[in-house]
C-alpha cells in the first residue's frame, strides 16, 4: 500500500528464507497492462494491483512456477476481498495457472501462515510499525526544509537502513527489536540535522480514507506533495490503524460466537499484547517527535468517536475509521480533513455522507473527500480551495493544536 511497507514486508520474507522484491512504482504502464483484463468500473486499487504484478509478469526471464504475488484481501463491504479471486482468473487468461497467490485475510486478523505464523507476525507487524514511524517523520520535516530533496533522501536512507537490520539473518529473532529500535534512533538524528525552519507557517492537515489509496502516492496523484506547496503538512492515518481495528474486529465475532473464553481469544489477547509491546519499544526514540501528533493508544478511542456517526456494530470497515479519526484529528487541532478514496468506493460513499454533520457538530471544520479514479484531473485547484477554507478555520478554531517542533 505504501513502498515503505511494501519494502520492509519484502525484508519480513527475506528473513524467513524467502526472496521477496516490493513490486514496482505504479504508472501509466500500470493502468495500460490492468485495462486488457478490466473493464473499468472496477475500483482503483484493484486495477493499480493488478497492473503492478502484470509489469512483473513482461519482465525478462519471469518463470511463474518459480513466483508468488502477495495479496491479502479483507471481509466486509470492501472488494478488496475480491482482490486474489479476480487476479487468479486474469492470470489464469493468460495461462499462468500455476502462478501463486498468497492471500491472507482479515477474517483471522491475517494469521494465516502456517509454520511461519509467529516469525511472520512478530516481524511484519514491526516492519509496519517502523514504516509508519519513518514515514511520519517524512512528512513532520519535509514541510520544512530549507533545500528540496533533503527529507526525501534521509526518509529513503532511513527506510533501507531499518530494512536492511529487518532482513539480516545474522540477527536472531529474539534480538531484532532492539536492533530495530536503534535503526530508528539512527533515524530520529539523521531528520534532526536536516536545515530546516520551524518558523514557516503551515497548516495541519489530517489525512484519513480508502488504505489503498490514500498510502499510495501513484493512486492519489502525490495529493501530500502538492498540500506541502500550498503551505499544508499533513498527518496521515497510520497502516498500523487497520491493524488494530481488525484486532478488534476479530475479538468482536469470537465474543458474538460465544467464544469469548476460549483457545482462540487467549491467542489474540497474546498477539495483541506482544504488538502493543513491540510498538511501544520501537516508537520510544520517538516520542518527542510526535508530540501533538500522537496516533490513539487504542483503536477503540477511534470507534468511540464514530459510536453517533457510523457505529462500529453496524458499519464496518474503513468508513468508520474515516467518522471516528475525523473525529479525533479535529481533537487534536487540524486545520482541515482530507478523505482519500477510490471513485464508487462505498467506505467513501457512506462516510462523505456524513462528514457534513460530523463538521457542523466540531465548529465545522473543513472536511472534503477526494475521489481518484486513475484519470489526470486538476487536484491544485480543489486544494487551493480547500487550503483557503483550512486558513479561514485556523483564524477562529477553538481546539488548538499542540506544535512541536525537534531542535
Amino acid at each position: 500500500m505504501s513502498y515503505g511497507a511494501a519494502r520492509t514486508f519484502a525484508a519480513t520474507f527475506k528473513y524467513l528464507g524467502i526472496d521477496a522484491e516490493p513490486v514496482p512504482a505504479g504508472d501509466e504502464k500500470t493502468l495500460e497492462l490492468a485495462s486488457r483484463h478490466t473493464s473499468g468500473e472496477e475500483c482503483l486499487p484493484a486495477r493499480v494491483t493488478l497492473g503492478n504484478f502484470l509489469k512483473i509478469t513482461e519482465e525478462p526471464g519471469f518463470d511463474p512456477s518459480k513466483a508468488a504475488f502477495f495479496m491479502p484481501t479483507s471481509e466486509g463491504p470492501c472488494r478488496l476481498g475480491q482482490y486474489a479471486p479476480f487476479m487468479r482468473f486474469a492470470f489464469k487468461d493468460m495461462g499462468y495457472d500455476d502462478l501463486m497467490i498468497l492471500s491472507p485475510s482479515s477474517k483471522d486478523g491475517y494469521g494465516d501462515f502456517g509454520g511461519l505464523l509467529e516469525s511472520f507476525v512478530k516481524l511484519g507487524w514491526m516492519g509496519i510499525v517502523g514504516s509508519d514511524a519513518l514515514r511520519k517523520m517524512l512528512y513532520k520535516y519535509r514541510p520544512y526544509e530549507n533545500e528540496p530533496g533533503t527529507v526525501d533522501e534521509v526518509y529513503r536512507k532511513s527506510l533501507e537502513d531499518f530494512s536492511e537490520v529487518l532482513e539480516d539473518r545474522d540477527i536472531p529473532l529474539k534480538k531484532k527489536l532492539a536492533a530495530l529500535t536503534f535503526s530508528l534512533e539512527r533515524a530520529r538524528t539523521g531528520f534532526r540535522v536536516v536545515p530546516v525552519d520551524w518558523e514557516k507557517e503551515r497548516l495541519l492537515i489530517g489525512v484519513i480514507g480508502e488504505i489503498f489509496c490514500r498510502m499510495s502516492t501513484f493512486s492519489n496523484q502525490d495529493l501530500i506533495r502538492k498540500l506541502e506547496g500550498l503551505g499544508g503538512q499533513a498527518w496521515l492515518s497510520d497502516i498500523s490503524e487497520w491493524i488494530w481495528y481488525t484486532n478488534e474486529e476479530e475479538g468482536d465475532k469470537l465474543s458474538l460466537y460465544n467464544r469469548k473464553f476460549s483457545l482462540d481469544m487467549i491467542t489474540l489477547m497474546m498477539k495483541k499484547y506482544v504488538q502493543h509491546k513491540y510498538e511501544k519499544k520501537l516508537l520510544a526514540p520517538l516520542e518527542e517527535e510526535f508530540a501533538g501528533l500522537e496516533e490513539p493508544h487504542n483503536v477503540n478511542e477511534i470507534l468511540k468517536r464514530s459510536l453517533y456517526y457510523l457505529p462500529s456494530r453496524g458499519a464496518k470497515g474503513e468508513m468508520t475509521l474515516s467518522a471516528g479519526k475525523a473525529v479525533y484529528l479535529y481533537d487534536k487541532g487540524v486545520d482541515g480533513i482530507i478523505d482519500i478514496s477510490p471513485f464508487t468506493c462505498m467506505n467513501g460513499v457512506v462516510a462523505e455522507a456524513v462528514y457534513p454533520e460530523i463538521s457542523r457538530d466540531h465548529d465545522d471544520i473543513p472536511i472534503r473527500i477526494f475521489y481518484f479514479d486513475g484519470s489526470t484531473t486538476n487536484l491544485e485547484n480543489d486544494l487551493e480551495i480547500f487550503m483557503e477554507l483550512a486558513r479561514n478555520y485556523n483564524r477562529r478554531k477553538k481546539k488548538l493544536r499542540l506544535k512541536n517542533q525537534t531542535v
